[in-house]
């Protein structure tokens, strides 16, 4: 401990286990990560990518104590009794979250009746999948939902199967590469809907208050690594998901990440009533049971 506190003055490393996914937004963690800015700032970091759909468990279970979703997932997952709490946001979807259709589909309204791969009930892309339905005067009754992955689920898409699916960057790309199995009909340019955020137990926070603040600084101290050494960044975030930093580049065209002024903008207003509109389209379309406390699922104190 000592030694520790020798190595970094303004605290200890404290150890944190965050869950994520190799989803384009959340590779500023990678980088500060792998570029040591986790460390410089009294943080020992392990990652983990657990699916989305199983990531509270793994919160619930002890097994992380911080993780990155979006945030309708942090309405759900409080619903469900894992007590978690936003601290930053970390991104903004601007056409990285899409539906791919098969080019007989005019519209989204033709989906009626049809077969649409996305991801569980609880995660991202079958929320995204509820959000578009919804705005185009259907509901997930009124589709076949097979529940795949986003990148198995662009993938079975090119190789022909289902008449829709629900992905996202850097596996929405890959159906940009091969027009001839589809179109991407609807992005989240069309409906901005997925905004990312990083949160952690309650337990943890109030254990560590020094610690999340050191998590939120890593964060835009990574977001300004991209901003300075562009190429350095894309390749060390690349190569997390076997890409090159150019293809990263790609990816990350179809984003932005949330620097500090953003993250007070957002949390001033925006994501107060987002996560009302979510919780209540949550709550139609069965995920969850009843809407939980929304007041207490974002605290911006961290954000220095």
């Amino acid at each position: 401990m000592l030694a520790s506190l020798a190595a970094s003055p303004a605290m200890a490393q404290t150890k944190v286990a965050i869950g994520f996914s190799g989803w384009t937004g959340f590779a500023p963690l990678t980088l500060a990560k792998e570029a040591g800015i986790f460390a410089k700032n009294g943080l020992d970091v392990t990652l983990k990518k657990i699916p989305q759909a199983s990531r509270h468990l793994a919160i619930a279970s002890g097994d992380i104590q911080c993780a990155a979703t979006t945030v309708e997932t942090w309405v759900v997952w409080n619903a469900n009794g894992v007590a978690t709490t936003q601290i930053f946001q970390m991104d903004k979807s601007y056409g990285a979250d899409g539906m791919v259709v098969r080019k007989d589909i005019a519209s989204i309204k033709d989906l009626k009746g049809k077969q649409v791969a996305a991801s569980a009930p609880g995660t991202a892309p079958y929320f995204t999948l509820a959000w578009f339905l919804k705005k185009n005067g259907l509901s997930v009754k009124d589709v076949t939902v097979v529940n795949m992955e986003p990148g198995p689920a662009a993938q079975a898409f090119i190789a022909g199967q289902n008449d829709a699916a629900m992905t996202y960057e850097p596996y929405l790309s890959s159906v940009r590469a091969k027009p001839d199995a589809g179109k991407i009909i609807a992005t989240t340019l069309d409906y901005p809907m997925i905004m990312d955020t990083f949160g952690c137990t309650p337990k943890f926070l109030s254990e560590n208050p020094d610690a999340a603040k050191a998590l939120a600084k890593s964060y835009f101290d990574a977001v300004d690594m991209i901003k300075s050494d562009q190429a350095k960044a894309y390749q060390i975030m690349g190569a997390d998901v076997k890409q090159t930093g150019e293809q990263f580049g790609n990816s990350a065209k179809y984003l932005r990440w949330q620097d500090k002024e953003a993250n007070k903008k957002f949390f001033s207003g925006e994501h107060a009533q987002f996560s009302k509109e979510a919780a209540d389209l949550l709550l139609e379309v069965g995920i969850i049971k009843q809407i939980p406390d929304l007041s207490k699922l974002a605290d911006t104190k961290f954000i220095q």
